[in-house]
């Protein structure tokens, strides 16, 4: 039995990770696509870096880490993880694979999106996002074949970005949308100036910090959204939220924003945030209401 599960796994370009029996949690990796396959480079070439165990930069090839939820408590959902780290890094871990395996664990599958770093294509990690978003809800060759009623994306701080890039202006668009403390503007004294640095490159002026601050791109059929971030983050200031909420608010879409007192910037999954629990039922809750809400959809 074994010996077809690895068969079909590597049919569809999954190869098998680990299983934990406690949680009841899967995880398999795909290949998605390098810069020779893909339809546009990032112009990276060389080895990936990676200065300590949670962040990896250069990154040249697109991979999805698919954790498989636990079967009694199965949402059919499934979400697109995008780790934050200024489009320069991905905090793999603590903005991936650790919350993945948390929303497995809930009941939803999750697929951290190792993206490729834009280094001054912007193209390059959206396409990858709609890709993953593709390839999750069985749109796309290479398709995972886990049953799924919905596909949203989930992102950090440029993460968040690259998560609100795919639900504004992605070919196909995911049913909902998570940022956690998202960078949104390139206006000077809100922007994070670094994240639009590493995105737009040298061709960076002020017609694209204007195509590329996303709440001027939210519409009517931009997905519904969650918001978490902390009121006294210094590096993407809580205005970034704010001004994609009241965006989504002005065309009719259902949104919901948690700003907590304290916490800073990048705390992801780590315990340091004080708030760690009641972010974790705030999302828990709001998932189960877009659970719910597929299914009432689809009576």
């Amino acid at each position: 039995m074994k010996r077809i599960l690895l068969t079909a796994l590597m049919a569809l370009g999954l190869t098998t990770g680990a299983t934990v029996a406690a949680q009841e949690v899967r995880v398999d990796t795909m290949r998605v696509w390098d810069n020779a396959t893909a339809p546009h480079s990032n112009g990276l070439s060389g080895a990936e870096r990676r200065p300590d165990a949670d962040l990896v930069g250069n990154t040249t090839a697109t991979e999805l880490y698919i954790y498989r939820p636990v079967a009694a408590r199965d949402m059919k959902l499934a979400v697109v993880i995008c780790p934050g780290g200024g489009y320069e890094y991905l905090s793999l871990k603590a903005e991936g694979t650790d919350v993945a395996r948390w929303l497995a664990e809930q009941g939803v599958t999750a697929a951290v999106l190792k993206y490729r770093l834009p280094n001054g294509h912007p193209e390059v990690p959206l396409e990858d996002a709609v890709q993953a978003v593709r390839i999750m809800g069985g749109l796309e060759a290479g398709a995972t074949g886990i049953p799924i009623d919905r596909v949203g994306i989930m992102g950090f701080s440029a993460g968040g970005h690259l998560a609100a890039m795919a639900s504004t202006i992605g070919q196909t668009r995911p049913a909902f949308t998570v940022l956690f403390y998202p960078v949104i503007t390139a206006e000077r004294g809100k922007g994070h100036q670094g994240s639009f640095n590493a995105l737009l490159g040298a061709g960076r002026d002020a017609e694209s910090d204007a195509a590329y601050s996303l709440h001027t791109r939210v519409t009517a059929q931009t997905p519904p959204a969650l918001l978490l971030l902390a009121d006294d983050d210094t590096a993407v200031p809580p205005v970034n939220s704010l001004l994609y909420y009241q965006a989504l608010k002005d065309h009719g879409v259902r949104a919901s924003m948690h700003i907590y007192p304290r916490g800073g910037h990048g705390w992801g999954f780590r315990d340091r945030f004080p708030y760690k629990a009641e972010w974790q039922r705030v999302v828990t809750d709001w998932l189960r209401g877009i659970a719910a809400d597929g299914k009432a959809g689809q009576k």
